[in-house]
């Protein structure tokens, strides 16, 4: 069993009236099974609706099972006596850092977490200085988080969540509220953090961009998982993608129509340096041929 176990999950809203009686009962998530190992860099991809924030929820026991399992790090979610340590081991950073910043200065709301599970001072402090470190904020330590851009408050969030030394992080969405730098910035961090660290990340995301980093990729629909794969697996279905309302990547999306049209490309192409090599080996292959 890896870190993160999803057996079967199955999770209803009900929608009541008034009076507290049935009126309807959404599945927001239908199925789903996931198993993902300790290191792992996992995309789970959707348009607005498809679930995949809902089964963000469940990774550390914000919501819990209406059928099936969540494990985490061989814990089930559904017993209580687990919730701290599923909890400590994945780590939610939410869409808007705002919601998760309260600490007056920076490293303060870095050493919140920490504090608050009873670390003695000057191992908060260590935690604090090799988190922001970890995310290329430490020199902003001192800084109001009121005077940061939303890429710094949102490395900062994430910084909060490291100090707390899990193995697992869950970004739910974390650059939707974010400029194309501010992006980066942050993509960047998560992905020092799985190079580096070796922590393993879930990114919920819908921007193209940031799935080609992953080692797997889950495509949701409708509560349910239609897709899996490597990036390139999953890129390599340009018109599935779009039929369930996806973008994909540029020069993916260049790639595709050069190749109906009768270039010679492979499949799943997902950067620009893919995308030169190809064609370079295209016109070696024409000048031979």
């Amino acid at each position: 069993m890896g870190i993160i176990n999803v057996k079967d999950l199955i999770f209803e809203y009900i929608r009541r009236d008034e009076e507290g009686n049935v009126e309807g009962i959404t599945k927001a998530v239908d199925d789903v099974n996931l198993d993902i190992e300790q290191g792992d860099f996992v995309a789970i991809l959707g348009h607005n609706g498809s679930g995949k924030s809902t089964l963000a929820k469940h990774l550390n026991a914000i919501l819990y099972p209406s059928e099936g399992s969540v494990w985490i790090d061989g814990k089930d979610t559904r017993q209580e006596e687990y919730l701290w340590d599923i909890r400590q081991t994945a780590g939610m950073v939410f869409q808007n850092p705002d919601n998760q910043i309260i600490g007056q200065l920076v490293e303060e709301d870095v050493g919140f977490g920490p504090e608050n599970m009873g670390i003695e001072t000057k191992k908060i402090w260590e935690r604090v200085e090799e988190s922001l470190k970890a995310v290329g904020m430490y020199e902003f330590r001192k800084y109001s988080p009121n005077k940061l851009s939303g890429g710094q408050k949102q490395r900062v969030s994430i910084a909060g969540v490291i100090a707390m030394h899990p193995k697992c992080i869950i970004l739910d969405e974390p650059t939707a509220m974010l400029d194309p730098k501010g992006r980066k910035e942050v993509i960047r961090a998560v992905r020092a953090l799985n190079d580096v660290e070796k922590i393993t990340i879930i990114l919920i995301t819908h921007y193209m961009e940031e799935v080609i980093y992953a080692n797997k990729v889950y495509v949701m629909d409708k509560g349910k998982v239609t897709i899996q794969g490597t990036p390139k697996e999953v890129f390599s279905k340009v018109d599935k993608l779009k039929e369930l309302r996806l973008d994909v990547p540029q020069v993916t999306l260049l790639a595709h129509e050069l190749k109906k049209e009768g270039f010679d490309l492979p499949d799943g192409i997902l950067t620009d340096e893919e995308f030169v090599e190809a064609l370079n080996n295209l016109q070696m292959r024409a000048e031979r041929g």
